[in-house]
């Protein structure tokens, strides 16, 4: 039997009020240690600006296209970019982790491993848009096309929401093969090719002026799309994490 005060500490420290302010304060310990480590090493943010900086420079000498062409291939290009830097993004992270013995610590740590995820996930995101900030100045003025239009940008928004919410679940469970640089983009890959599809039509569509309902349907997937798997990485990486 509990003591009075023993059941007041349990129900103060039950309720769900405060589970939720621990449970955000769990995401936010893991969040801000990922972007305090890049600070210091800065090693994810360059690979990846590097790299989406040479994809570009390469597409831009080799595909010298009139105006109305560059309109036509800027978003496939773009999200190539974003696909392969995210990609190399996501494999450094979790490698960093595994590579530090960091993984095991956070597993070992006393909150929801779903906080874990949720903190990893965030900061793979602030990652990738700080990448795609930095690159889509750089594609204007070098195709001189404007992208700095409302729609275009909830596209990538919506659509780095979807690759990282994925890449970073499976990421995860890649990390553990000796593979993992390889095996990422294999399993990565075939599983958003809806979410690209969807993103590079969504892209093109406010690009070439569109109208909405031209666009619609393809907003609606990428809504789908992050909703459903935010939900089944919610579900399956305890189980991931535990293998």
């Amino acid at each position: 039997m509990m003591t009075e005060d023993e059941q007041i500490a349990y129900e103060k420290f039950s309720s769900p009020l405060t589970s939720l302010k621990l449970y955000l304060r769990a995401i936010l310990a893991v969040l801000g240690k990922d972007i305090t480590a890049e600070m210091r090493s800065r090693e994810l943010l360059s690979s990846m600006f590097v790299f989406a900086l040479l994809v570009i420079l390469i597409f831009n000498f080799a595909l010298e296209l009139d105006i109305s062409t560059r309109l036509t291939v800027t978003a496939g290009v773009l999200w190539v970019t974003f696909a392969f830097a995210g990609t190399l993004g996501l494999n450094r992270s979790m490698a960093s982790e595994k590579d530090r013995a960091c993984l095991d610590g956070l597993l070992l740590a006393p909150v929801d491993r779903s906080a874990i995820y949720f903190g990893k996930m965030l900061g793979n995101l602030i990652f990738m848009l700080l990448v795609e900030m930095i690159v889509l100045p750089i594609y204007s003025l070098l195709y001189n096309t404007n992208l700095f239009s409302i729609g275009f940008l909830a596209v990538v928004m919506l659509g780095s929401i979807g690759y990282v919410t994925v890449g970073t679940l499976l990421a995860t469970m890649a990390v553990q093969t000796r593979t993992r640089d390889v095996m990422l983009p294999i399993l990565l890959f075939p599983v958003t090719i809806p979410l690209l599809i969807a993103a590079v039509k969504g892209s093109m569509g406010f690009l070439q002026g569109l109208e909405m309902d031209a666009i619609r349907p393809w907003l609606n997937l990428l809504v789908s799309y992050d909703i459903i798997f935010l939900a089944l990485a919610l579900m399956v990486f305890d189980y991931l994490v535990e293998e």
